[in-house]
């Protein structure tokens, strides 16, 4: 997967790192990255901050 040339937060970068060590496509990368984006969003702040509560109120249907 290709890395613009901004700056990423470390988990962010944590993540992409795991993906690649897995060997996961470069669209795999891009949906899981999609997925975290819009968890974010709907807890409205950062995933990192994000405990197993708040993950299992997101609804399922987000994700399809």
């Amino acid at each position: 997967m290709t890395q613009l040339n901004e700056a990423i937060s470390p988990l962010r970068q944590r993540m992409i790192d795991d993906m690649n060590m897995r060997k996961l496509s470069p669209k795999t990368q891009i949906g899981y990255i999609r997925a975290v984006a819009k968890l974010s969003e709907y807890l409205k702040h950062s995933p990192a901050h994000a405990t197993m509560g708040f993950a299992s109120a997101y609804p399922v249907m987000n994700f399809k």
